[in-house]
């Protein structure tokens, strides 16, 4: 599978909220590292992310642009809900060994109706 046709198919799971789906995509020692967080190391630590953000908010990934170079995907998207963000994925043997997301924090709490963490704002 290339790079770019992995992604597809990390967004059709994702927008079916498919949370094993999503990760068995994931190599067992990838790490996943949304710039609003810590950097999450292995594929359970990824899984139980996921769980924990489609347990508490309605996510939908809208492509707006994918590109390939070499073994990484890169996607730029957006949600309903006016969300923007992009994502880095670098494939290895059809799994993702390393992704970065880049998007506002804030703005995902805010358009999902989720309260503020106290510490978000220390």
């Amino acid at each position: 599978m290339t790079p770019k046709e992995l992604v597809l198919e990390w967004v059709r799971r994702f927008n079916a909220g498919d949370v094993e789906g999503l990760a068995r995509l994931y190599a067992a020692d990838a790490v996943n590292h949304q710039v609003v967080m810590e950097p999450l190391v292995g594929r359970d630590a990824i899984r139980h992310m996921f769980a924990v953000e489609f347990g508490r908010a309605s996510m939908t990934c809208v492509v707006e642009a994918l590109y390939e170079s070499g073994d990484w995907a890169i996607l730029e998207w957006s949600d309903p809900n006016g969300l923007r963000g992009c994502g880095f994925f670098q494939i290895h043997n059809d799994y993702i060994v390393r992704q970065r997301g880049y998007f506002d924090q804030l703005s995902f709490f805010r358009k999902q109706g989720l309260p503020v963490p106290a510490s978000y704002l220390a």
